[in-house]
């Protein structure tokens, strides 16, 4: 962002400035961000979805002690904490939405038009 002065999560056409567009020109230009965004929701934070439900296997450094994203479902919001409790991304989440365990290492996803609060913790 700094270097380019464009968004963070766009992919540049070109290497060098162009006059007419500023350094961050072309941002939107291919499908690259796109694909950049898939390649960061699906596979390092492990947010996968599986006709109507999230599945989480992050692939995240150990260090990380957590990550936040909101995912929209329809006209649903999904506020979304991953918790890394133990230092074991690996093993099967547990699910809580609004306060509440969820059985299952996945969350199924309901378009009811409400926001919802959901913890992924991973813990031994």
């Amino acid at each position: 962002m700094e270097c380019y002065k464009a968004e963070p999560y766009v992919m540049r056409r070109m290497l060098q400035p162009a006059a007419a567009h500023g350094p961050g020109g072309w941002t939107w230009y291919t499908g690259s961000a796109g694909w950049m965004y898939r390649l960061i929701l699906e596979t390092l934070l492990g947010v996968e979805l599986v006709v109507d439900e999230l599945r989480f296997t992050p692939k995240v450094p150990q260090e990380w002690r957590s990550f936040k994203l909101d995912y929209r479902h329809r006209e649903t919001v999904y506020h979304i904490t991953c918790l890394n409790v133990s230092g074991a991304w690996k093993v099967p989440p547990k699910i809580i939405l609004d306060g509440t365990e969820r059985p299952g290492a996945a969350l199924k996803l309901v378009a009811d038009r409400r926001e919802h609060f959901v913890d992924v913790k991973f813990e031994m």
